[in-house]
């Protein structure tokens, strides 16, 4: 289970707006392409909650997970 499903986790007691949840799926799945592109499961992780605001950005941008990845490991 990685660190942000954890955190999904803690909060089921709590109402997430469908917005919230969307950008956290969004970023799990980031998470995975790091992980293809030769990080390890800890570094994306890391690196995710790190630069939460620019990873955050590009959700809202409309970029794919796999395009942020990109974004993230050039």
């Amino acid at each position: 289970m990685t660190l942000i499903q954890e955190k999904m986790m803690a909060k089921k007691n709590e109402e997430l707006d469908p917005e919230t949840l969307a950008l956290i799926n969004w970023c799990i799945e980031v998470e995975g392409f790091l992980v293809a592109g030769g990080a390890t499961l800890e570094q994306a992780q890391e690196h995710i909650e790190e630069q939460v605001e620019w990873f955050t950005d590009q959700f809202y941008d409309g970029l794919t997970p796999e395009q942020a990845a990109k974004e993230a490991l050039a």
